[in-house]
């Protein structure tokens, strides 16, 4: 049997599919490049090139590969972007994951794990937010999420699917080993952005908004590793294979960095300063988000293993080293 990874060419769906891999598992892996890259993907996986909301497509991959789980990764995640331009968000996030959820029912697909995020709280303050938590998304992006946990609760209700969806928070760091990391060039993560300017691939960065409710100012979120998310993703898989039932749950650390002290981060771990400008805040973002993980610790026994920024900064900047040996390579 074989475990279907989409958006699996991408930063946290790359990890995702090194993770099964590395425990057994057999991959497959469909995404249509528009901001993945086919190296990233292992090449013990099986890489199909298509769209999640190709039905057709979707279909033939899951009978020809005896696909018995599905983790969805494939869609949109840049809040801005999502505030700019909507209904591409609800096409892509919203309603090709409905295609994709109706693909898995009609082909008896029995698992689905989906990639929500921290941004169907909006503003959630700096205390750590739970699950239960009033559901008030500031964004398109935040919505069409949200939409799609609904519409797994639904479809979920009628048919004999398992789900579960992981609301995670600011992804970030690279993995240990050097195999894959955050490679989308124009990417808006606050740790690649800043790796870059450390290293003299921007110029300078910016900080959106000074003037929030928060400490210093600036946004605060949760960082949470890659691989620590990659990890989340399996237990949760397994969780659903012992035949446990439906689970909306957090993933991130419990605890929050502003904007300013991730840039000192980075400043610290790099040895060296670089130019930091201060500028309006963006359309979208809340002043703080903060993970309250308990449930999925107690759940399936989720326990981070990197939660420490230097480290986390650490293997982002080894990656951009790495990263520009292969753009070399590749002609980038």
């Amino acid at each position: 049997m074989t475990v279907l990874v989409t958006g699996g060419a991408g930063y946290i769906g790359s990890h995702m599919v090194w993770e099964l891999l590395d425990v057994g598992e057999k991959v497959v892996v469909v995404d249509r490049l528009s901001t993945g890259f086919e190296w990233a993907v292992a090449p013990e996986a099986k890489l199909v090139v298509g769209d999640v909301g190709d039905a057709e497509l979707i279909g033939s991959v899951i009978r020809e590969h005896a696909v018995n789980a599905i983790i969805h990764f494939a869609g949109s995640i840049v809040v801005p972007e999502s505030v700019a331009d909507p209904l591409a968000y609800y096409e892509n996030n919203t309603s090709k994951t409905r295609t994709l959820v109706e693909t898995a029912v009609r082909a008896g697909v029995p698992h689905f794990i989906f990639s929500s995020t921290a941004a169907v709280y909006g503003a959630a303050g700096l205390e750590p937010v739970r699950e239960d938590a009033r559901l008030a998304p500031e964004s398109p992006y935040g919505l069409s999420k949200l939409m799609s946990e609904w519409m797994l609760r639904d479809a979920a209700a009628a048919h004999s699917l398992r789900y579960t969806a992981l609301r995670y928070f600011n992804v970030a760091g690279a993995d240990p080993k050097g195999r894959t990391g955050q490679s989308t060039p124009g990417a808006t993560h606050l740790i690649k952005v800043a790796c870059q300017t450390a290293q003299g691939k921007r110029a300078s960065m910016q900080v959106f908004g000074s003037d929030y409710q928060t400490p210093d100012g600036t946004c605060v979120r949760d960082y949470i590793h890659v691989s620590d998310l990659a990890h989340a993703h399996y237990l949760a898989l397994q969780r659903l294979r012992a035949g446990e039932g439906n689970l909306v749950a957090n993933c991130g650390y419990g605890h929050g960095y502003s904007v300013l002290e991730v840039i000192e981060a980075v400043r610290r771990v790099h040895g060296a300063d670089f130019e930091v400008t201060i500028g309006e805040r963006r359309p979208g973002d809340a002043a703080a988000v903060v993970a309250n993980s308990d449930l999925a610790r107690r759940e399936f026994g989720w326990q981070p293993r990197h939660d420490d920024l230097d480290g986390i900064v650490a293997e982002a900047l080894t990656w951009e080293r790495i990263l520009a040996g292969k753009n070399s390579v590749n002609g980038v």
